[in-house]
């Protein structure tokens, strides 16, 4: 990785946005062959949206495709640095689980379901805990808890250490407080990327701004199926009452979640009725989050499955603080990987809060199709899109 001052006046592939997936569409464009010209509107790389996830994995979706990907993407995070081939950045990946916790019956049903089809498509390390079983390996799990699903396998990892090593492993050329301002195109082709320190001449140009990827595709005429919804992290950095060791814990009747980070946790909360919000680099908190999420009156606070959360909100004296950013959304909640109507401009982006897990097998696929390596994409814009439920998270 080179930072440069201004960018080039060409480049042979211009990458719109410094989060992980930029990083990640560089690393695998570098490694096929290609010379990336990374521009970042920010002063850093990875500071908008990719640092306030929730840094965490797991092979535990509802779809095969997503699935797939996932297990790329887990395969890299597992053996970093030497698939990376740089060992500054060290993604300190925890091994520590996913707990999703029920006490409905309906959901109980679901969650038989969804193992049964995981097991399926060949994910068989995947468990279906009882109520007794998930106090016996966890005893901070609540009474009320019927049934929990399982995989020790999925874990935490440092989202800027993985955005860093692979924009460090691409090579990349990297231009900060660039802003890409315009797409400039002949004859239904991409010619050039206006940015606010000048003119990048180009045949291709990937978008992948996360939320603000609808305003950049616009400038060529391109709209995009997405919209942005924002997303909130309660930071709680010292917090005796958490077992440094538990799983991602997921109340699955509410979406609540929350994993062990610092000296205590974050919590997280994917509410679905969360409505749109326009797409910006300065999302506000709402400091209602935290009462919502930590207050034991609240419906959908973390104390409805662990029962401690109560001990921590009856203490009163713990510190915290709040982080947001936006998800960028599609329909169907998968990503939009692949060409635009554009000929040369291509678009990585609308991971639905998933692009952390899903984003660097999902940047090896966009670059397969860019080289033409790839033919099926079940993530092209041109897809019928099928209104799906949200995930959970």
């Amino acid at each position: 990785m080179k930072y440069l001052s201004e960018p080039p006046a060409s480049a042979e592939l211009v990458i719109i946005g410094g989060g992980v997936i930029g990083a990640a569409t560089a690393f695998f464009a570098a490694r096929a062959g290609l010379k990336p010209l990374l521009l970042e509107a920010r002063p850093a790389l990875c500071t908008l949206t990719t640092p306030v996830a929730a840094g965490a994995f797991r092979l535990q979706f509802e779809n095969l495709e997503e699935l797939t990907l996932v297990r790329e993407s887990a395969e890299l995070f597992l053996n970093f640095q030497e698939s990376t081939g740089q060992e500054e950045y060290d993604l300190r990946v925890r091994q520590q689980g996913y707990l999703w916790l029920t006490t409905d019956e309906r959901n109980a049903q679901r969650q038989r379901e969804l193992v049964t089809q995981l097991h399926e498509w060949g994910q068989a390390d995947v468990e279906l805990l009882s109520g007794d079983e998930a106090r016996d390996r966890f005893p901070f799990v609540s009474p009320d808890v019927l049934q929990a699903r399982w995989r020790g396998g999925d874990g935490f990892l440092d989202t800027k250490e993985l955005t860093f090593g692979l924009a460090h492993a691409s090579g990349a050329d990297v231009v900060l407080d660039c802003d890409a301002t315009g797409l400039v195109t002949s004859v239904g082709r991409l010619t050039a990327v206006e940015t606010t320190k000048g003119t990048v001449e180009t045949d291709a140009a990937v978008i992948a701004a996360g939320p603000l990827s609808g305003t950049t595709a616009q400038a060529a005429g391109v709209t995009l199926p997405i919209v942005t919804v924002r997303r909130q992290k309660l930071i709680l950095p010292d917090v005796p009452e958490v077992p440094p060791g538990a799983p991602m814990t997921i109340d699955e009747d509410t979406g609540v979640h929350w994993r062990p980070a610092l000296a205590g946790a974050w919590l997280l909360f994917t509410d679905s009725t969360t409505p749109q919000s326009p797409p910006t680099d300065a999302v506000p908190t709402d400091p209602a989050f935290a009462f919502q999420l930590l207050d034991p009156s609240s419906p959908v606070s973390v104390a409805r499955v662990v029962p401690f959360w109560r001990d921590v909100w009856n203490r009163g004296s713990v510190h915290w603080l709040l982080q947001a950013g936006q998800y960028a959304v599609t329909p169907d909640h998968r990503p939009l990987i692949g060409s635009t109507k554009v000929a040369g401009l291509w678009v990585n982006t609308g991971y639905s809060g998933h692009g952390i897990m899903l984003g660097p097998a999902g940047s090896r696929h966009l670059v397969d199709l860019l080289t033409g390596k790839a033919g099926a994409n079940p993530f092209a814009l041109d897809r019928s899109f099928e209104e799906r439920e949200p995930p959970r998270l």
